[in-house]
């Protein structure tokens, strides 16, 4: 499907992927800081904001919405630096991990890889259903949180693509312990954990901070 996406600024693009029950509106304080520097593109996932919200329940996949966010990335004249906060980090590691060549970099904020362990999964999957309705969304649209196999930890140590994760001190540990996980298995990777961040730390006190950190990033892959 044709997602809505907010675009502004001019340079090496960064897109943005946001969290379930969110929108392509919760990175506007860190997309308007980088506005200046890059082309800027925040993304409505599949039945968020202003993207279009089917009744067919296969809209609403993982791999539904990365063929989705393909769509975008064709747009661009380059490969961007990918941005995703929650489900949507969870997402540019699983694009990353199935596309490795199709963006420069990667930040993940507050987000792991996922499970190995099929009990586990289930176990998410069936809280994602039952908790639909707290993240604002239809059972259908909270399909996009469900993970039907492991193959971001079963590539994670092939996985070279540049990433930057960001976790927030103030979040559920489980986040710190993901990020360590990232950085020691992937070839490039770095954990960078912010002082005093809960779980939505790029729409409070910590915008600036997050985007300067992402702008840094960003600065680097361009001159590697």
């Amino acid at each position: 499907m044709q997602l809505n996406v907010i675009r502004q600024g001019s340079g090496s693009p960064i897109v943005f992927l946001h969290g379930l029950g969110m929108s392509a509106a919760t990175w506007d304080a860190v997309a308007e800081q980088l506005a200046d520097r890059h082309s800027v593109l925040a993304v409505d996932l599949p039945g968020h904001g202003e993207s279009p919200c089917p009744e067919n329940t296969e809209a609403f996949t993982r791999d539904a919405a990365l063929a989705d966010l393909d769509d975008v990335l064709a747009s661009l004249d380059g490969p961007p630096v990918i941005v995703g906060h929650s489900l949507g980090g969870y997402l540019a590691l699983a694009h990353a991990a199935t596309r490795p060549d199709a963006s420069r970099g990667i930040v993940v904020l507050n987000t792991g890889p996922g499970f190995r362990d099929p009990e586990k999964r289930e176990g998410w999957n069936a809280r994602s259903r039952r908790n639909a309705h707290r993240f604002g969304v239809p059972e259908r649209v909270a399909g996009l949180n469900l993970q039907e196999d492991s193959v971001v930890m079963d590539r994670v140590a092939d996985m070279t693509t540049p990433t930057l994760v960001l976790a927030g001190g103030d979040d559920r540990p489980e986040y710190a312990g993901a990020g360590q996980y990232l950085e020691r298995k992937m070839p490039d990777a770095r954990l960078i954990v912010l002082e005093g961040g809960g779980h939505s730390m790029h729409e409070d006190t910590h915008a600036s901070e997050v985007a300067e950190i992402i702008a840094g990033f960003a600065a680097g892959l361009d001159e590697v």
